[in-house]
């Protein structure tokens, strides 16, 4: 190893040194807290202790933001109050100023990089947990995203993802009723596949094949020339943020709904892939002749290929709903890995089955859920399953299920947030519609070969 090798290789081991002891203490402080709650009995302490670890982990820049904000969105993974506490941290980091940039570049890209640009704005248009996006121009006129990754962060992730285990440990000896190891697991594989642009570039080529034929959805075309693990150079994709729509007349939130419903339930019922981050910030609104036609998808880190089996155990638990077919409802919770299912948990998983189903279940136009704030949305059901299961349990959540729930729940708060009343039930058949395991084990290896995105 070189003399510059290895002063970046120390300079890596240090900041991942000092990012252990500053989450490690953060999150051992909480921990004799939560221990001294408990030992004492002190009233409110969910509610402290959910506070104190936000407070613990609000310093922090990056993946462990992002991480902290996703436990967030999935209901099984904390109780309510740890959830609404996660719930208010930003993951935005600040920007990396010109300078750097300038350097990021050109490691990326070669000295040269300047050239290969019209122009390049070196201010980003956004920053997040783990990079920013800049704005450019290619040499034959086309606007283009710049998505620029921080440096160093895979020795970031890997410091943090080791301190996860330590949340979820922390979370199953106070509260034992679900089982959150298969949920680390799938949080800390997909966390790192975020780092890997060339695999984004690759599911944005996937969902450009998944949506073909859905005019209401646009996704952006990725440079390859342009392109590393850390940079991705897609075209822009010009749009307005959604929820600058809440106000508009029903029609055009309709309208954006049902393109959103779209985006989500086509490619998972038809091919199994889900977009796992139905956040704000990964989709704007395009217009045609001053009216919104549609949504833009922007962003691709966070993409979740199923096993046909898990599909079909969707649609299984739907029809068994649907049907009252209790023997249908039981198959699909094995389907999907559930263990031990004595018939009174099976009745505490269909709380929940039939709040994400619920909508689909009724033949009406009718809104998502009536009376609830979109940050709300699901919080209710999560507390009456999670309060059950510590009397029945504890049940150990599938992996799968993570980025399932979080895109229910986020695809839910977003119709709550346009206020939309469509006939979900409608568009849900018109999606499973001629569904069969086999179609969609077959659809997956053709495009996994069209692509060269290897299967989960």
């Amino acid at each position: 190893m070189t003399g510059p090798d290895r002063d970046a290789e120390r300079n890596r081991v240090s900041a991942r040194t000092l990012r252990y002891a500053r989450v490690g203490m953060g999150l051992g402080g909480v921990a004799a807290r939560m221990a001294g709650a408990r030992l004492f009995k002190s009233e409110g302490r969910d509610v402290g202790n959910a506070f104190a670890l936000a407070q613990a982990l609000g310093g922090l820049k990056g993946p462990l933001m992002k991480v902290a904000q996703l436990l967030a969105t999935i209901p099984e993974a904390v109780p309510a109050e740890y959830a609404a506490e996660l719930g208010k941290l930003q993951n935005e980091a600040p920007p990396m100023g010109a300078a750097f940039v300038r350097r990021r570049m050109m490691a990326e890209l070669g000295p040269d990089w300047s050239k290969r640009f019209a122009s390049f704005d070196l201010k980003p248009v956004a920053a997040a947990s783990l990079g920013q996006v800049h704005k450019a121009v290619s040499h034959d006129g086309r606007a283009l995203a710049i998505k620029l990754q921080y440096p160093d962060m895979a020795s970031a992730v890997e410091a943090d993802l080791s301190q996860l285990g330590m949340l979820f440990a922390l979370h199953r000896q106070f509260d034992p009723a679900v089982d959150t190891r298969e949920i680390a697991k799938e949080i800390s594989e997909r966390i790192r596949e975020e780092l890997d642009y060339r695999r984004e570039a690759k599911h944005a080529a996937l969902y450009t094949e998944m949506l073909a034929d859905v005019a209401m959805v646009r996704v952006p075309e990725t440079i390859p020339e342009l392109s590393t693990n850390r940079l991705l150079s897609m075209t822009w994709l010009q749009g307005d943020k959604l929820l600058s729509f809440k106000e508009h007349d029903l029609e055009t939130r309709n309208r954006l709904a049902t393109a959103m419903f779209k985006a989500w339930w086509l490619p998972f019922s038809r091919f199994g892939g889900i977009h796992g981050d139905p956040h704000l910030g990964n989709y704007s609104v395009f217009s045609e002749g001053g009216e919104a036609q549609g949504i833009n998808l922007l962003d691709y880190g966070c993409v979740r290929i199923f096993p046909p089996r898990f599909v079909g155990g969707v649609v299984d638990l739907y029809q068994g709903l649907l049907h009252d077919d209790q023997e249908r409802v039981v198959h699909a919770y094995e389907t999907w890995g559930f263990k031990n299912l004595r018939k009174d948990l099976v009745e505490v998983l269909n709380v929940w089955a039939r709040f994400i189903y619920g909508p689909l279940l009724d033949d009406r136009v009718r809104t998502i859920a009536n009376g609830v704030a979109p940050g709300a949305y699901g919080r209710q059901e999560a507390f009456t399953v999670h309060k059950a299961l510590k009397e029945k349990g504890p049940v150990t959540i599938p992996r799968e299920f993570v980025f399932m729930d979080r895109a229910a729940i986020g695809l839910g708060g977003v119709f709550l947030h346009l206020n939309a009343e469509l006939n979900f039930f409608k568009l849900f058949n018109e999606a499973i519609a001629d569904f069969s395991t086999e179609i969609v084990a077959e659809k997956q290896t053709q495009l996994m070969d069209k692509t060269g995105l290897a299967k989960h």
